[in-house]
């Protein structure tokens, strides 16, 4: 994962996917460690270039030996984001190759977040980020409705002990569980509508989620604002997600969680969820692995 050596004009880019499962799948990130001397319209064109739903820059790079602590903005092919989970997490996994497994501290839009780097005995680099402390509010019905339509679905396949709601770990996000496991497979809607919905909003993604068990759940994520029809792997979302269990005390820390995303669009990824006693924040842990042009 080495930058193989950015020029001012045309700055390495470096092809990632996070929380890959079994060294298949995951989230596929573009890092660029050396932004120095890109503007945001540069940025920003650049992430289009890449055409990932997510792309991150180090400011202030490129990475020194001994210096643990960066800037990092996050964009879309359309936009700039506050904080991304899986281009995090794939950073993570970046600086670690070029500095060593360890701690590091980024600053983003959202606050500073805290991540540790190191490396599965295969060989294979993982990341573990610390969110910005959680936070939920309640979504009005007549919302809720106007998001329903979307997908086509009445309040009737909603999860009853696990209440619709806006959910923040970063970056808000709706989060709606389904009662069938049927109806999240079969997901499908109004691209157009929930793009205009979310941006109306300042949604990043809708978490669609279906409980497995208290410790394990089935994910979904729609984002149509970065553009992507359905995002394989969401860290910010998940990390949201663990805050939102702990909040309803569907879950009590020390617990360990465990989100499967992107079956149904051929990404298989895993994202490991952690909420501790002590802290405020909720760790979010993912596989790194170097993508080929194939897989693109």
């Amino acid at each position: 994962m080495a930058n193989p050596g950015p020029t001012p004009e045309q700055p390495a880019v470096l092809r990632l996917s996070a929380f890959a499962r079994d060294g298949a799948g995951g989230n596929p990130a573009g890092v660029v460690l050396d932004a120095r001397a890109l503007d945001e319209q540069q940025m920003r064109a650049l992430a289009e270039q890449v055409g990932y739903s997510e792309t991150v820059f180090v400011t202030d790079g490129p990475p020194e030996p001994g210096r643990r602590h960066y800037r990092v903005r996050y964009f879309s092919p359309l936009a700039e984001v506050p904080f991304c989970g899986h281009a995090t997490v794939a950073l993570g996994a970046a600086l670690g190759s070029v500095l060593g497994g360890g701690d590091l501290e980024l600053d983003t839009a959202a606050g500073p977040v805290a991540v540790r780097t190191g490396q599965h005995p295969s060989g294979e680099w993982w990341a573990r980020l610390a969110s910005v402390p959680p936070r939920q509010r309640q979504l009005p019905a007549e919302l809720l409705q106007r998001a329903l339509d979307c997908f086509g679905w009445s309040t009737d396949v909603l999860e009853p002990g696990l209440p619709p709601m806006l959910c923040y770990a970063g970056a808000w996000h709706l989060v709606l569980n389904l009662a069938d496991r049927a109806e999240l497979e079969a997901m499908s809607y109004d691209f157009a509508a929930l793009q205009a919905l979310c941006s109306e909003q300042d949604w990043t993604t809708v978490s669609v989620m279906y409980q497995v068990s208290p410790q394990e759940y089935l994910a979904r994520n729609p984002f149509p604002v970065g553009g992507v029809v359905e995002d394989p792997a969401t860290g910010a979302a998940a990390a949201a997600y663990g805050g939102y269990l702990a909040a309803l005390g569907v879950v009590r820390p020390p617990v360990r969680l465990r989100i499967l995303q992107g079956e149904q669009i051929g990404r298989p990824s895993e994202l490991a969820v952690e909420l501790h006693p002590d802290q405020a924040s909720v760790w979010v842990t993912g596989t790194v692995r170097p993508i080929s042009e194939p897989d693109r």
